[in-house]
């Protein structure tokens, strides 16, 4: 058994901090929505296991290394046809930062429904997070997602994650709502609603199928929707450095405080300070809080802790 599973793909990175046209230093990491999430949960203490594929190659062997450096369990099947996914991130202002994907035919996205079955079975867990990424990866990677949602006995929660650069918003909008009769906990910023219902009114909506909408606003905080009503978290005021991963991070303290069966109130808490550790510093997941590290924004900034 494991706390929490999570399907998707992860990519090696290359980033630079200067437009990447114009070469230079580059710093060589790993970046994948569902793995960040992974690896913000393990960190807070708790059982992790992604599922995914990568390449036979040394990409795909960094993120394997990457992974268990951070306590998440593997379950990785290593293709000899298909390649690990890249993505680069430059940056042409100080602060904008400019991605570019290499990952149509990836490993990742040849994920089948009975790889993501087995695995639901065998692996039994708590939770069940999946993205809006994995189904826009292809035809098999949104099988493989949709039969991992209606397999299992666990909670599911989905982070609608839209990537204009996969797929279309009608594209998106179609695989989203197929997943959600067997969503608990959908996470989604306040333009990415409508690709979830055309109600006028699409929380209360969406509520009709989910237990819990939680909407994320960047720095004006997050509002938890239940049938008992809202509400709503303020963003920790913190010097933004890089806003790549703030919502994964901010996914990541959510499911944790959800396992750790925390109220709704303290859920928002501990997702909203995930959500500022990552974005003070460069990076997909490194800045991700471990347990000891939450208390540590309640201490004003510059001061030394000796």
């Amino acid at each position: 058994m494991t706390n929490l599973l999570t399907i998707g793909e992860t990519m090696v990175s290359v980033r630079t901090a200067r437009p990447m046209r114009l070469g230079g230093d580059a710093h060589l990491s790993i970046a994948g929505s569902e793995s960040n999430v992974a690896i913000g949960v393990a960190r807070l203490g708790h059982d992790v296991t992604w599922l995914s594929a990568v390449g036979n190659d040394e990409p795909g062997r960094l993120i394997q290394r990457t992974l268990r450096a951070e306590n998440v369990r593997t379950r990785i099947r290593f293709s000899d046809e298909a390649f690990t996914g890249f993505i680069a991130f430059d940056q042409p202002s100080h602060d904008i930062t400019r991605v570019s994907y290499h990952r149509r035919g990836s490993a990742a996205s040849t994920l089948t429904a009975d790889e993501t079955t087995a695995a639901v079975a065998e692996l039994a867990p708590s939770l069940l997070h999946v993205t809006g990424i994995t189904p826009a990866l292809s035809s098999s990677a949104r099988a493989a997602t949709l039969a991992a949602v209606r397999a299992t006995n666990a909670r599911v929660s989905l982070d609608v994650n839209y990537r204009a650069r996969l797929w279309s918003r009608a594209s998106a909008a179609t695989a989203l709502r197929e997943l959600l009769p067997h969503v608990h906990t959908v996470f989604a910023s306040d333009d990415e609603l409508d690709l979830l219902t055309d109600a006028d009114d699409p929380v209360a909506d969406l509520l009709n199928t989910v237990e819990t909408v939680v909407v994320t606003a960047g720095g004006k905080g997050a509002w938890s929707h239940t049938a008992d009503g809202t509400i709503h978290a303020p963003a920790l005021q913190v010097t933004v450095v890089d806003s790549i991963g703030a919502g994964d991070a901010f996914v990541s303290g959510y499911l944790s405080a959800t396992l750790d069966n925390l109220t709704p109130e303290q859920r928002l808490t501990r997702a909203t300070t995930s959500g500022a550790f990552c974005v003070t510093a460069y990076g997909d997941w490194e800045s991700l809080p471990t347990r000891e590290d939450l208390t540590l924004l309640t201490h004003s900034q510059g001061t030394a802790l000796r």
